[in-house]
C-alpha cells in the first residue's frame, strides 16, 4: 500500500523482533502493565515505528480523537459483520476507534496495531518494511476520507487540516494579477540553506520570485512575454498545521541521496500573520503552539522514528526526568540565529529579570555584535512588534517602560534579586513525553531543542491553534467522549488481563516442597536417616514463595492437625549419606527473647508467633539470651536462662558468678548446642572463641555435658 522507502536499523532498543516473554509451567507471561507515565505505547511489528509515531500524534490530537469517537456504529457498521457480503462496514475508522480506546483505557504497556494494518490491506509481511511517515500521513488521511464518505465524519480531515494557499503573478507592464488557489493538508518546508522554519516560511510566502531575462512570463492581457513577480500567501488557516521538513535530498553530482543534518530551528509558538494574505484580526487567529515532533534517527537508507508529544489533556503522569552528566554536556548552546532565544537570554540574565524597553536593542547588540535592524528586522519586523507577537513569552511592566519574561517575576529596578520561589507543580507546558514504540518516558520542553540538528533530528512538526480551548471535563479524564461500547470492551480486557496476571504470578511463584517430619527420622553422623524404610515421612506441599515464613508455618500447622507444641523449619537436602540440614527458617524453641530496641518486624515476629511476658531486663543489641541445660538431653538436670555479651568466650560461660564450682566439681565439663531435633549437637571445640563467631544466636540452648572435650584432629 505504501511502498518500501527505508529499512529500519536494528539498533539497541529498536529490534524489530523483540524477545518472547517468560513462560511459567506452560503459561505465557501476560503483557506488562503501564509504566510510570501511565500512558500506553504501541508495539513495533517489525518496521512500523513510523506508523506508531503518527498514530500517537493523532491520539494526542484531542479534536481528531473526539471527532472520530463521535461516529457511531449505526454509521460505521459493526466489525463482527465485516465479512458478510451485504454489509457495509467502514473498517479503518472502526479499527482506529478500537486502537485509541485501547491506548486510553487498557492497562497494558503497549497496544498492537495488527488489526489496524490488516484493515489497510497489507500483505506479504509489509509491516516489516519501513516507509516515509510524511507519505503515510497523506495516504492515511486519504483512506479515512474515502472510508467516511456519506457519514457525519466525511469532512473530518477537511475541517481540521485543510488550508489554502493563493499564488499571485503580477505583470510589471500592465499590473494584471493572475491568481491560482492551492489546497494543502500539510506544508513542506525546505531545510537546505534555511537555518530555521521561519526563514523557510519567509522564502515561501514573503519573498518574490522574478520572471526576467531568459525566464519571462507570458501575460494574457499584454499578449506577450513580460517581466513579472510571483509570490504566494497563506489564504485560509486550518486548526492544525503540519510541517514536513525536507531532510532528504539528492546530490546530482554524486548521484546519491543524503540527509540534511545541519542546524534547523523551529519555535514552540509561531505567529503566521506575516505569511498570510489577510492580516486583519487578533494575534490568536494566527498563533499556533507546537504539540508534536516526529523524529527520524539514522540516514537516508535506514533509521528509526519516534515522537515527542505534548499531553494537552494531561492524561499521563509527568515526572521531571533525571539528567545524567552526559545529557547535561549535550544541552544545546545559545542559538544566535533565534531572536526569541536571544531576547529571552538577555532578559533572564539581568539581575532584576527585566530590561528597559529602549535599552533592549543595545543589550542585544552588546551580546551578539549585531543590531536587531541588521539581523532580524527583515524577517521579524520591528523589535516592539516581535515582542507583541510573542505575548505568551514577554510582558511589559513598570507602566510599559520595561520588558520581562512571563516565567519570571521581575524585581524593582535597582533592588536586589527576589528570593527564590518555592517549587511549583508542573505546568501544562511540562507535559511532554517521548513515545518510542512500546516505551513512554517523560521529557522536558527544553529537550525539543536537541532535535534541531544531527543524525537524530525533527522530521515532522505538528502545530495547534491557540484558539482551540479544552473543556474542563477532559482534563485528566481518559474516558472523555469514549463510546460506552468501547469503555465496556476496555473494562473486559482489563479484567481478562488481571486474571491472566494473577494466574501467571501464582504459577511462576508456586514452589513444590517436600515436608520431612522429624519424628520419622533419627540423627546419625550429622545427617537424618529414616526410622523405617516402610514409614512415610514425606508430605508434599505446594506453597507461594511470595508469602512469609510465618505463612509457611501456618500452612504446615494446618496440614498436621495433630502436631503439638512449637516447630522449627530447616532447609534440608537429600544426599547419599542421608538428609543433610542447612539453615533454620524460623526460631526453634519458643523461648526467644527479643531486644527491646528492635521493631516488632525486625525482631522477627510473624503470624502465629507466641509472645511471653517475662521478669527481668531484655538483652541489648550486644547481648545474647541463652538457655542452659545440664545433662545429655533436655530437662535431664538443672536448667537456667542467662544473658551474656556476644563477645563472651566459651570458657567465660563457666564463670564462677554464673555457675558456682560446687555445682560442677572438677573440670570434666564442656558445652554443646542443642539442635532443632532436640538432639545434642557438636561440641564447642574452641573454648577461647567468642560466641558471636560460633553462629550462636538468641534463644539457643547450650547443653552442659560431662566429660573432656574430644581431641582436636590436626591435618598434616
Amino acid at each position: 500500500m505504501f511502498g518500501c522507502l527505508f529499512e529500519e536499523e536494528e539498533e539497541a532498543g529498536f529490534s524489530p523482533n523483540p524477545g518472547l516473554g517468560r513462560v511459567a509451567k506452560g503459561i505465557e507471561e501476560p503483557p506488562p502493565t503501564r509504566g510510570k507515565s501511565n500512558l500506553s505505547g504501541i508495539k513495533n511489528q517489525g518496521g512500523t515505528c513510523y506508523l506508531n509515531s503518527l498514530l500517537q500524534t493523532l491520539l494526542f490530537t484531542p479534536e481528531f480523537r473526539e471527532e472520530l469517537f463521535s461516529l457511531g456504529q449505526e454509521e460505521l457498521g459493526l466489525l463482527e459483520g465485516k465479512d458478510k457480503p451485504e454489509a457495509k462496514v467502514r473498517v479503518i475508522p472502526l479499527e482506529l476507534q478500537r486502537l485509541f480506546a485501547h491506548l486510553l483505557l487498557v492497562d497494558q504497556q503497549s497496544a498492537s496495531t495488527t488489526q489496524l494494518t490488516d484493515s489497510f490491506g497489507w500483505k506479504n509481511n509489509e509491516e516489516t518494511n519501513q516507509h516515509d511517515v510524511q507519505e503515510l500521513n497523506r495516504i492515511l488521511f486519504s483512506a479515512l476520507e474515502h472510508s467516511l464518505v456519506d457519514t457525519s465524519g466525511s469532512s473530518l480531515i477537511h475541517r481540521l487540516y485543510h488550508g489554502t494557499i493563493v499564488n499571485n503573478i503580477v505583470c510589471s507592464e500592465c499590473g494584471n494579477v493572475s491568481q491560482r488557489q492551492e489546497d494543502f493538508l500539510d506544508l513542506t518546508a525546505c531545510v537546505c540553506g534555511m537555518g530555521s522554519l521561519e526563514n523557510a516560511l519567509w522564502a515561501m510566502f514573503v519573498e518574490e520570485e522574478m520572471f526576467e531575462g531568459n525566464n519571462l512570463y507570458r501575460c494574457a492581457k499584454c499578449d506577450g512575454l513580460v517581466t513579472a513577480a510571483k509570490s504566494a500567501k497563506l489564504q485560509e488557516l486550518p486548526p492544525f498545521i503540519t510541517m514536513s521538513l525536507l531532510r532528504f535530498s539528492f546530490d546530482f553530482a554524486k548521484c546519491e541521496r543524503y540527509k540534511e543534518m545541519g542546524r534547523y530551528t523551529f519555535p514552540l509558538t509561531i505567529n503566521l500573520r506575516p505569511f498570510c494574505e489577510q492580516i486583519d484580526g487578533e494575534d490568536a487567529e494566527f498563533t499556533y503552539k507546537l504539540f508534536s515532533v516526529i523524529i527520524h534517527k539514522g540516514g537516508c537508507y535506514g533509521g528509526h522514528y519516534h515522537a515527542f508529544i505534548r499531553d494537552i489533556d494531561q492524561l499521563g503522569k509527568w515526572e521531571p526526568p533525571v539528567r545524567g552528566p552526559e545529557q547535561i554536556s549535550q544541552e544545546p548552546k545559545l542559538d544566535v540565529e533565534d531572536p526569541l532565544c536571544l531576547l529571552t537570554a538577555v532578559i533572564s540574565q539581568e539581575p532584576s529579570k527585566s530590561v528597559l524597553l529602549d535599552q533592549l536593542g543595545q543589550k542585544l547588540l552588546d551580546k551578539t555584535g549585531s543590531s536587531w535592524g541588521k539581523k532580524f528586522r527583515k524577517h521579524h519586523g520591528p523589535i516592539g512588534k516581535f515582542l507583541q507577537s510573542h505575548s505568551d513569552v514577554f510582558m511589559l511592566v513598570s507602566n510599559g517602560t520595561r520588558v520581562a519574561l512571563k516565567s519570571n517575576q521581575p524585581s524593582t529596578a535597582g533592588s536586589s534579586p527576589a528570593e527564590p520561589s518555592p517549587p511549583t507543580k508542573p505546568s501544562p507546558g511540562d507535559h511532554w513525553f517521548d513515545l518510542n514504540d512500546s516505551t513512554v518516558a517523560s521529557i522536558r520542553e527544553s529537550d525539543i531543542e536537541r532535535q534541531f540538528q544531527g543524525k537524530e533530528s525533527a522530521y515532522m512538526l505538528f502545530y495547534r491553534k491557540v484558539q482551540l480551548p479544552r473543556p474542563s471535563e477532559a482534563f485528566r479524564n481518559p474516558l472523555y467522549k469514549v463510546p460506552p461500547h468501547l469503555v465496556q470492551m476496555a473494562a473486559e480486557e482489563n479484567l481478562n488481563l488481571q486474571r491472566r496476571r494473577e494466574t501467571f504470578e501464582n504459577s511462576s511463584n508456586s514452589v513444590e516442597l517436600r515436608l520431612h517430619l522429624a519424628p520419622s527420622y533419627r540423627l546419625e553422623n550429622g545427617a537424618l536417616q529414616p526410622m523405617s524404610i516402610h514409614q512415610e515421612g514425606v508430605t508434599p506441599l505446594s506453597f507461594d514463595r511470595r508469602k512469609t515464613v510465618g505463612d509457611l508455618r501456618l500452612s504446615v500447622y494446618q496440614m498436621l492437625e495433630l502436631w503439638e507444641g512449637d516447630m522449627a523449619l530447616t532447609v534440608a537436602k537429600s544426599l547419599p549419606a542421608g538428609l543433610h540440614l542447612y539453615n533454620t527458617l524460623t526460631g526453634g524453641p519458643p523461648a526467644i527473647t527479643f531486644c527491646e530496641e528492635l521493631s516488632v518486624r525486625d525482631a522477627g515476629v510473624r503470624l502465629m508467633t507466641t509472645l511471653i511476658l517475662c521478669l527481668g531486663k531484655a538483652p541489648t543489641t550486644t547481648q545474647l539470651f541463652l538457655h542452659y541445660s545440664l545433662g545429655t538431653a533436655p530437662s535431664a538436670g538443672m536448667e537456667m536462662d542467662i544473658i551474656v555479651e556476644q563477645t563472651c568466650t566459651v570458657k567465660e560461660c563457666f564463670h564462677p558468678l554464673i555457675f558456682p564450682p560446687c555445682l560442677f566439681p572438677g573440670d570434666s565439663w564442656h558445652l554443646r548446642i542443642l539442635d532443632w531435633c532436640d538432639e545434642v549437637g557438636e561440641p564447642l571445640m574452641n573454648e577461647d572463641a567468642p560466641l558471636s563467631e560460633l553462629n550462636i544466636s538468641c534463644g539457643d540452648t547450650l547443653v552442659i555435658t560431662q566429660g573432656q572435650l574430644p581431641p582436636k584432629v590436626t591435618s598434616i
